[in-house]
């Protein structure tokens, strides 16, 4: 952008330069240099391609051996931290955007704000994306469910923090609300609502995530859009329009960076996906890592999202963190989900492990993603 200083300030400053640099003339002692320095103010403003602005700030510099800082300005891209420098002196620069830089030369550099915690993902479709995922997610035993039906040690707002991105939800009708059990809901249980605050909480703070829900449900979709509106969660979730899936920026861009799905019901509403339309599964019942495929369970191989089922029950059927922490470990996770990819041609979206604590979920799905 041009800088609109007045000519005055402009000629003190370029008369100050020359002085800096004219041969013969020797360095400014201290003192003098004190004299000469000035203090100058840009303020700027940058329209977005989206037509928001991108921020506008003050810098001001202090330079060193007789130079003085001169007015700078600049503006960032959109989705970009930037850095405003100013001619050989250390500045600060104060934004509306939050950002802070200190500088020298007059450039402006600007950092490109990430993804689901990675700037290459921003620019990618969502089915060619792998999130980290929770089978039962609300299941956990810190959430008062029991060892005979727990899938996990740490509850939903502790998986987002430690980085999953995808949950399984099991939700019912119990009582005159909409619960999340995992089989008999006298084993455990969790109002539905709570673990959606939750999720609003989370999402409101972590404004660069994208999340997916499968509901295996056994409720009326309007309870649960109910649910959905009460939190808030309603201006967050995206419909799908049966084209090509978006990337991960538009969807941050868009704001509509929840993507809603249930195994028996469909819309209305529209963001209320039937599972099998937009996503096709692998099985999930395995008795040892060896007997682990990747065929198609349920929805159809050309709908374009795919869910890895990745786990291995106990001998009666129940959860295992024994089991876990051998099929969760990085050579058996990564080597099924990479050779899934490999053997259907396309990427697992949500990649769905028992206690997810233990092996290496999240370093299997940043290998997957290519980090």
């Amino acid at each position: 952008m041009v800088d609109r200083a007045s000519p005055p300030r402009a000629v003190g400053l370029l008369v100050s330069v020359a002085l800096g640099l004219a041969p013969g003339l020797g360095c400014f002692s201290e003192g003098a240099a004190s004299a000469t320095e000035s203090e100058a103010t840009g303020a700027t403003g940058a329209t977005s391609e989206t037509g928001e602005t991108a921020g506008t700030g003050e810098t001001a510099g202090t330079g060193e051996s007789g130079e003085t800082a001169g007015e700078v300005t600049g503006a960032t891209e959109p989705g970009t931290t930037g850095t405003t420098q100013g001619t050989d002196g250390t500045g600060s620069t104060e934004a509306t955007d939050g950002t802070e830089g200190t500088g020298e030369t007059g450039e402006t550099t600007g950092a490109l704000l990430p993804c689901n915690g990675h700037v290459e993902l921003c620019d990618r479709p969502l089915d060619q994306v792998a999130l980290p995922s929770t089978h039962n997610s609300h299941s956990a035993l810190d959430e008062g469910f029991s060892q005979v039906n727990a899938n996990h040690q740490k509850g939903v707002a502790q998986q987002l923090e430690d980085g999953v991105r995808g949950l399984l939800l099991d939700v019912y009708y119990e009582d005159g609300e909409t619960v999340l059990c995992h089989g008999a809901c006298f084993l455990g249980s969790t109002p539905h609502a709570e673990v959606l605050g939750v999720l609003a909480s989370f999402m409101a703070s972590h404004p660069r995530e994208v999340l997916a829900i499968i509901y295996q449900d056994d409720v009326d979709p309007a309870l649960i859009e109910a649910d959905f509106i009460a939190a808030g969660l309603d201006q967050l979730v995206w419909s799908w329009d049966g084209g090509e899936m978006p990337t991960l920026g538009e969807m941050i861009d868009a704001g509509t960076r929840l993507v809603v799905t249930a195994e028996s019901e469909g819309p209305p509403p529209a963001w209320y996906h039937h599972a099998w339309d937009l996503f096709w599964d692998t099985p999930y019942s395995f008795s040892s890592a060896d007997d682990f495929t990747c065929e198609l369970n349920r929805g159809a191989v050309d709908n374009p999202l795919y869910l890895v089922n990745h786990w291995v029950n106990s001998a009666i059927d129940l959860p295992s963190k024994s089991n876990a922490q051998e099929v969760n470990a990085f050579d058996v996770l990564y080597g099924r989900i990479s050779g899934c990819r490999d053997e259907m041609g396309q990427t697992p979206t949500m990649v769905a492990v028992d206690f997810y604590e233990e092996g290496d979920l999240f370093a299997a799905v940043d290998a997957l993603n290519g980090f």
